[in-house]
């Protein structure tokens, strides 16, 4: 779906924009020197992260039908984990060279990130973009157990609609910090909204399936705003209602043209490059890039270290998915088979016959 790898590269591209051009120099900065002419427009782009959401809602959903959990677990872990350890192996290399004491790395730090779930060991991400990460992965598994219990091919539009109610519940009256990380609450109106069109493009537009997409639409515009709370208390600056309102309408807009395009552009290599290049891009850029802008800037000029480094990210990451990512990815999936078949086999119960005959030669030894 060459559209779809498209707007995969707009969203990321957005992100950059918005660590770059607002981030690196928001209240406890990153940067030097920052662009305060662009930061106002450079702001809306970390909403880059929900449109990687609403995509990553349809593109699970489409890789998931007609795969067993284990199948699924299997692709989706030689998809996420080679890219994710060369990424955060070389974040830690050029933090630990450059020590920089506004972005600290030691040993132990890259040791609980392996995991990928290093706050939950009490380290922090190696670089602060890998939030999404988690969450991604906890879709993942719900997923997974969706696909274990038959529901996913059998009661998807109920599982969405009990999943919509749940986020309404917690956004608005229960404000659990623990269902909004176990079940995505603030970011579930994009998931299923892309699990949705996923499905309308697939199974058809039912009744059931056009409501639950509006009213994820609508629901997303409250959770939207979430966010400002927090952006308002670490930047000191947020997004009007209205700014939100447009920008939801927007994301939505770009996701449900790539959609509609999705057979009109022709998925060339150049543009599946394009595509698989996002992910390493997303992970590597901030903190590498706080540091080479600080080091170029003085001596280029702040807009010419930006391209340079922007182009230079854009570069590594195309380095990481083509010499990395690509090739670990079909021999990890067959080591991962092997493995799960070896302990099927020895988890398996054991056939009566065998079992007596056994029993039998025991007894005989005895």
């Amino acid at each position: 779906m060459a559209s779809l790898d498209l707007l995969r590269l707009v969203a990321a591209l957005s992100v950059v924009g918005f660590h770059y051009l607002f981030r690196g120099a928001a209240p406890e900065p990153f940067l030097d020197a920052g662009y305060p002419a662009a930061a106002p427009f450079a702001i809306f782009g970390y909403l880059g992260v929900n449109l990687f959401f609403l995509i990553s809602g349809f593109v699970i959903a489409w890789s998931a039908e007609g795969r067993t959990w284990r199948d699924f677990a299997i692709a989706r872990f030689a998809r996420l984990y080679p890219g994710y350890l060369a990424c955060m192996s070389a974040s830690f290399i050029v933090l630990a060279v450059a020590r920089d004491p506004r972005l600290p790395a030691d040993v132990s730090a890259y040791l609980a990130n392996l995991l990928m779930f290093a706050p939950a060991l009490h380290r922090p991400f190696m670089d602060g973009v890998y939030w999404s990460i988690v969450l991604e992965i906890v879709f993942y598994g719900w997923i997974a157990l969706l696909l274990m219990t038959g529901l996913f091919r059998r009661h998807r539009l109920q599982v969405i609609a009990a999943w919509l109610l749940i986020t309404a519940a917690n956004e608005f009256v229960l404000k659990s910090g623990a269902l909004r990380l176990a079940l995505l609450t603030e970011y579930a109106p994009f998931f299923a909204g892309g699990m949705l069109a996923q499905h309308i493009v697939t199974k058809g537009r039912s009744v059931e399936a056009m409501v639950l997409a509006v009213a994820a639409f609508l629901l997303s515009c409250d959770t939207l705003t979430v966010t400002q709370g927090w952006m308002q208390a670490h930047y000191g600056v947020s997004l009007s209602l209205a700014q939100l309102l447009g920008a939801n309408i927007v994301i939505h807009a770009l996701f449900v043209g790539a959609v509609l395009l999705r057979r009109r552009i022709a998925p060339t290599g150049f543009i599946l490059l394009l595509g698989g290049l996002t992910y390493p891009l997303y992970l590597l850029h901030q903190n590498i890039g706080y540091l080479a802008l600080n080091a170029l800037a003085p001596h280029l000029g702040r807009w010419p270290a930006l391209a340079l480094v922007t182009a230079a990210m854009l570069a590594a990451a195309l380095f990481v998915c083509r010499f990395v990512e690509m090739p670990a990815r079909k021999p990890l999936i067959r080591v991962l088979t092997g493995l799960f078949d070896g302990a099927s086999r020895r988890l398996a119960p054991m056939p009566l016959q065998k079992s007596l005959r056994i029993t039998r030669r025991q007894m005989a030894a005895e």
